[in-house]
Parts: C-alpha cells; sequence; structure tokens
C-alpha cells in the first residue's frame, strides 16, 4: 500500500504525464471506480504500473494528508475549529464547534496545481446547516477548479478566484433546485463562445433530495470544462477568463493584463452546510 505522500506524488506525477481513457462510471456508493487497481497493487506496485486512465484517490480515508484548509479570516493551514476532518472513512466538512457561521468561509486544496484532468467526487449533504449560514448556502458546495494558489489569497478573502462545479441539494422531495451549475469568484466562462458574466449560471442537472449520495464527475481541459452528475452531462463551458472588474482577479493578472485560465488549484468549500465525499479522486488525461 503506497503512503499518504507517494498517493500525493503518484496523482501529480500521473496527471503531468497526461493521457486520457474513457471508462463508464461504477457504483457512486463505491469507494473504488471501475477496474482500476487499489494505489500501490500490480506487479510493480506503483503509479508507473498503473493504466492510463486509473482514478487515484486525493484522500486516504484516515487523514488529510496532501490537503491544506484556508479561512477567510485566519492564516493558511489554520483549520479552523476542526471544521475539515476525516471520520468513518468519509472526508467531512463539520460545524459542531461552532456557536455561529460568522462569515467563515473556507476552502481545502489538494496540493499543486493542474491543467488537464477529469474530477471525481461523490458526496451527500446531511445534518442541518450551521447557524448563521448564508440562505444560499444551505445544502450548497462545490469543486473550485482552475483555481488561484491559497498562498496567494488576502487573510480575509471568502473565496479562491476559480471556477466552481456546484453542487445543490434540497431538503426535502418536491422542491427543485439543480445541481452541477457553475459559478465564477473572479472568473468570467465562455458558453457557445460568448463571454457570460453571471456570478452563477444553472446547469440542467437533477434536484437531489435528502442525504442521498452523488457523483459528479468534471472534465477539466484548458480550453473547456464539462460537468457530469450520475452519468449525465448537465453544464460545458469555456474558456474560462480571470474577471478585470474583481480586485483579486486583477492582481493576479498582474501587468500582463492576461485573463486566460488554463490551470490552477482544486479545492472544496466549506459554506456553512455539513457534507460527506466518499471519494475524490483524479485521472490523468492528454
Amino acid at each position: 500500500m503506497m503512503t499518504n505522500v507517494q498517493t500525493i506524488a503518484a496523482a501529480t506525477a500521473l496527471l503531468g504525464l497526461g493521457a486520457c481513457a474513457n471508462e463508464p462510471p461504477a457504483d457512486p456508493a463505491s469507494g473504488n471506480h471501475g477496474d482500476a487497481a487499489p494505489l500501490g497493487s500490480g506487479g510493480d506496485g506503483g503509479a508507473e504500473a498503473r493504466a492510463e486512465g486509473d482514478w487515484i484517490p486525493l484522500f486516504d480515508g484516515e487523514s488529510l494528508d496532501g490537503w491544506t484548509p484556508k479561512f477567510s479570516g485566519s492564516e493558511l493551514g489554520e483549520n479552523v475549529l476542526d471544521t475539515f476532518r476525516v471520520a468513518d472513512g468519509l472526508l467531512q466538512v463539520r460545524y459542531d464547534g461552532y456557536e455561529d457561521f460568522g462569515g467563515r468561509f473556507g476552502h481545502l486544496f489538494f496540493d499543486g496545481t493542474f491543467e488537464s484532468y477529469d474530477i471525481r467526487a461523490v458526496y451527500r449533504f446531511v445534518g442541518e446547516q450551521c447557524p448563521g449560514g448564508p440562505g444560499w448556502a444551505r445544502r450548497n458546495n462545490g469543486l473550485m477548479l482552475h483555481g488561484q494558489a491559497p498562498e496567494t489569497m488576502g487573510r480575509d478573502q471568502d473565496f479562491p478566484v476559480s471556477v466552481e462545479a456546484q453542487m445543490l441539494g434540497v431538503a426535502e422531495e418536491g422542491q427543485s433546485r439543480a445541481t452541477g451549475g457553475v459559478c465564477t469568484p473572479g472568473t468570467n466562462v465562455e458558453i457557445g463562445g460568448e463571454l457570460k458574466r453571471d456570478h452563477c449560471i444553472g446547469s440542467s442537472g437533477p434536484t437531489i433530495a435528502g442525504d442521498a449520495w452523488v457523483e459528479m464527475i468534471v472534465e477539466v481541459r484548458p480550453d473547456r470544462v464539462r460537468h457530469l452528475v450520475d452519468g449525465e452531462v448537465v453544464h460545458e463551458y469555456g474558456p474560462v477568463h480571470l474577471d478585470e472588474r474583481d480586485g483579486d482577479a486583477k492582481r493576479l493578472m498582474g501587468d500582463s493584463g492576461e485573463t486566460l485560465l488554463t490551470s490552477g488549484t482544486i479545492s472544496i468549500q466549506a459554506e456553512s452546510h455539513p457534507i460527506d465525499f466518499k471519494a475524490i479522486e483524479l485521472r490523468r488525461v492528454e
């Protein structure tokens, strides 16, 4: 079995090499996916022995090794009130230590930057929203992609400049709130060749009620991003651009004035509603 450090190194190396294999999704409730063997299995016991297109787990079910938290109002690396944790083999976002959310938006960054890959998350919303959380954040999380490096974020910055594949849910059947949309903190996206300046753009995805497990796969390329929910395409857009109207994005642009985003960090959110992740995995793409 690979160590946590080897797992992270394997993910980075495989994504850097690039290559694509189209694999049918497996049961979202399963912690493993497709026919990929666990990391470290096979004759050579390493990443080089894994076939192209294998899914690489980004957390080991025991720790947050390879991940770094950043909360608004706190220094990089401070896991405010143990919000991000691993328990029962799940990566969890929890607020039992909070009396009030207090605008402490958090993000958990996977180490490194990435350009061309698929990312798969199996998640479910649980419990009740933290007191003081904004109404829009109820049953709301997301995969933040093409993101800025956490060390470049301001101490009080709420969200990394990035593009978000939204995870949304509702408490009960009968409500309507499609998951799989896109939000754009500090960015804009092109759809059909037209630059969109809306902060959030809805998807054709399903409404997910209660604590059902959901599989989201996002195909991330330098020039396009595509969201799939439970195997169905629900959104497609790209390229992604920095928004020159946003102060944080403008700072990242610097003197070059270049807006095109083709790579960046990956993070998940803490926006005031508890969530479980059964799997977060990557596969290399050429």
